[in-house]
């Protein structure tokens, strides 16, 4: 059985628009521990407050799974602590103490993405308890698009499409670098998947139509979830 999907297919405690998510996927949690229902497969996660965590998998048809993952040494201090324990990101530094719309608002290469989220309605959404991993396009990611796209995505007739987008840049629970593995799959809350690339010590995230974004900071940790800052916008296939 592959494991690798079902580290993604962690807890959502707010449920988004998007009927297929909803229908598919049940969940249970608390502060540290995690039981979904989604596709056949119950899977339990408990993740521990030094970023190890836990997972169990059993599908309808009897076939079970176990993982662990712990943070490399010496790896989540590099990769998520700066002064007084945050990251800079676009001139400000984001720190654990705020959730990660607060910390996105500050960020001075994120006005586009927070306006975006403004204009889908997903403020409340994404201040909520989570947790939740978040690839963040910078404002130089969304000039990649073409001419009015982003323009046209923020009126409000496009606001499915945009929703759309966006939540497929959201994955369920709290996965750091270290948690990201080469050739895994994450599940987001769009519903369709992403996949986890490895360059040496990079990571990149390929998207459902080939197109490929690379980590440009990492483990930027907010109250209820952890940013990872991306130079390019992901695509969903529909």
């Amino acid at each position: 059985m592959n494991s690798k999907p079902l580290f993604a297919a962690l807890a959502l405690t707010v449920a988004f628009a998007t009927p297929a998510f909803a229908q598919d996927m049940k969940t249970k949690s608390d502060d540290e521990k995690t039981k979904t229902k989604a596709d056949g497969t119950m899977t339990k996660t408990k993740m521990a407050d030094d970023g190890k965590m836990k997972v169990k998998g059993k599908t309808d048809k009897g076939d079970k799974m176990k993982a662990k993952t712990k943070p490399r040494k010496g790896e989540a201090m590099s990769t998520t602590m700066g002064t007084g324990g945050g990251v800079m990101v676009g001139g400000a530094m984001m720190t654990p103490d705020k959730d990660i719309v607060d910390n996105a608002v500050g960020s001075s290469d994120h006005t586009t993405l927070v306006a975006a989220v403004k204009a889908a309605g997903l403020v409340e959404t994404l201040k909520s308890a989570g947790p939740f991993t978040v690839f963040a396009p910078s404002n130089a990611a969304f000039d990649k698009l073409p001419a009015g796209t982003v323009a046209s995505l923020v009126t409000p007739e496009m606001k499915p499409t945009l929703t759309k987008v966006l939540t497929y840049h959201v994955v369920p629970g709290r996965l750091t670098a270290a948690n990201l593995t080469a050739g895994q799959v994450l599940t987001t809350v769009q519903g369709e998947q992403l996949t986890v690339m490895k360059n040496g010590n990079g990571v990149m995230i390929r998207d459902a139509k080939g197109g490929m974004a690379t980590v440009t900071i990492a483990d930027v940790i907010s109250s209820n979830g952890v940013t990872h800052v991306i130079d390019t916008v992901l695509m969903p296939a529909n």
